[in-house]
């Protein structure tokens, strides 16, 4: 009896396949329709990002007690909006709306260099925006109760604050990189929200941790508008936490998930030893 096609070399047909890798610069990108619109997408989940958790901080402090939504409520909002905006703006442009993100994927060869600075560029800028839309609505309240900011809290240390948001930002990337799996996605693509809820829910659950230490960056395009626009010089002497310790973080999750989970290279050589040879 003939061999299966799938199992001719021993090695059992899979239900799925991984993407090439992605070009580290991808020129024809530029002449695509697609390309600008993922990067307006970008901007406006950015934007809507920062206007609703800003907005549910401030509301937060103003109403702290019994009347507040408190530490959970403030959680919930970025959750939500993430796992809403992910859903949302996944089929454009990846639903990143984070640099962090952006740059785990471009670690991992998932994106272009181009296409990751590009959305860097508009996520910060929707940051701006959306924190000068919650200051512009209620600018007595956005002052009198620190704009969102982030800074690292009384009673804990820089080190402390760096490593927050390292650990924090591993968690969160981490989901990202398993949620998107294409051998996950092969085998729950009859759930077609499933990455958006685990990657909106590992954003709740970082938030409820980190919140008392340094307000939960985990994002620097969400700290960079809310220093921008609340301008004090405490989350600008802390602010370069909220770059170093997300950028270390999606730099360990996407290794972790790429070299020790996928064994990528290691994949990559067995194919390669395991090839007929034609000399």
């Amino acid at each position: 009896m003939a061999k299966d096609a799938g199992t001719e070399s021993g090695v059992p047909s899979k239900d799925y396949s991984d993407p090439p890798p992605a070009p580290l610069i991808d020129a024809a990108e530029f002449g695509r329709w697609s390309f600008y619109r993922a990067i307006i997408a970008e901007f406006v989940a950015t934007l809507l990002f920062l206007y609703i958790t800003i907005s549910t901080v401030i509301g937060a402090s103003r109403n702290a007690g019994c009347a507040g939504v408190g530490l959970l409520g403030i959680a919930w909002a970025f959750g939500g909006m993430i796992f809403v905006l992910v859903y949302c703006t996944a089929g454009v442009s990846g639903g990143h709306i984070n640099p962090a993100v952006t740059f785990g994927l471009l670690m991992a060869r998932k994106i272009s260099l181009p296409r990751a600075l590009t959305y860097m560029i508009a996520q910060c800028l929707g940051a701006i925006c959306g924190a000068g839309l919650a200051k512009g609505f209620q600018t007595a309240f956005y002052m009198r109760y620190g704009g969102g900011a982030n800074s690292v809290a009384l009673g804990y240390s820089t080190g402390t604050g760096l490593a927050a948001e390292i650990i924090g930002t591993f968690v969160l990337v981490y989901t990202v990189f398993s949620a998107t799996d294409p051998k996950r996605n092969a085998r729950d693509s009859h759930v077609p929200v499933l990455a958006p809820l685990p990657i909106g829910f590992a954003v709740f659950m970082v938030h409820l941790a980190t919140i008392p230490i340094t307000g939960t960056g985990i994002n620097p395009a969400r700290s960079f508008g809310a220093a921008v626009i609340y301008n004090r010089s405490k989350p600008w002497d802390d602010h370069w936490i909220f770059w170093v310790g997300p950028f270390l973080g999606a730099a360990l999750a996407a290794s972790y998930h790429q070299y020790i989970l996928r064994a990528a290279p290691f994949k990559s050589l067995g194919s390669f030893r395991s090839a007929p040879s034609h000399v």
